[in-house]
């Protein structure tokens, strides 16, 4: 038999592809008003790549090609919404931002109805490399996001930021919280993701 056509560049079934590194579009599927298991205010926001993102789909895809009986979706940020004097935290605006500047007309509404209004909204994310220590307790990298940027700035271009180290992950930033950027986008590790975010 002949190689058939495009065989060195076909993806065999069960294959995991990463995401590319640097800056994609996001459609926001889902954003949760919650609490951190301290009680901080915070945002629990589940993305995907949108349709004209070079990666379309991309979350949605590896969760329909997960055949572990208990599933987590790919993609979700946690943001507080304060800051440690008690002010807009500078993570939660750069999101909120982000959002009204690439979705045109669109204005947050305070409110009852502030969580809701994200939905199906688009906005640019910028992916890094996180390291965390498997079950075998070795150093492995994950891609995470990192920070927001409106969908205008992503398509402009962004650098791939630096890969995250260990040490600096758990010794340079306050517990719960780590440095991803001129946003500062706090991520909580007291917090649960278990389970879909959404239907």
């Amino acid at each position: 038999m002949q190689k058939p056509n495009n065989y060195d560049n076909t993806q065999a079934a069960g294959d995991f592809v990463p995401l590319e590194l640097g800056g994609h579009i996001m459609v926001i599927k889902k954003v949760e008003e919650t609490t951190s298991k301290t009680g901080k205010d915070m945002l629990k926001i589940s993305l995907d790549t949108a349709p004209e993102d070079k990666q379309p789909g991309y979350y949605a895809e590896q969760l329909r090609k997960d055949i572990r009986p208990e599933k987590k979706w790919g993609c979700v940020v946690y943001q507080l919404v304060y800051d440690n004097e008690g002010n807009t935290n500078k993570g939660f605006k750069t999101f909120t931002t982000s959002v009204e500047k690439s979705n045109k007309g669109f204005d947050i509404p305070w409110g009852d109805k502030f969580a809701a209004s994200f939905t199906d909204k688009k906005i640019g994310a910028v992916f890094g490399r996180e390291p965390y220590i498997n079950q075998k307790g070795e150093e492995k990298m994950s891609v995470k996001c990192f920070y927001f940027r409106s969908v205008e700035a992503i398509e402009k271009g962004v650098p791939v930021p630096p890969d995250r180290t260990l040490n600096e992950n758990a010794s340079q930033y306050p517990k719960g919280s780590t440095s991803i950027g001129d946003g500062f986008m706090n991520i909580p590790d007291d917090v649960d993701d278990a389970g879909l975010p959404f239907n």
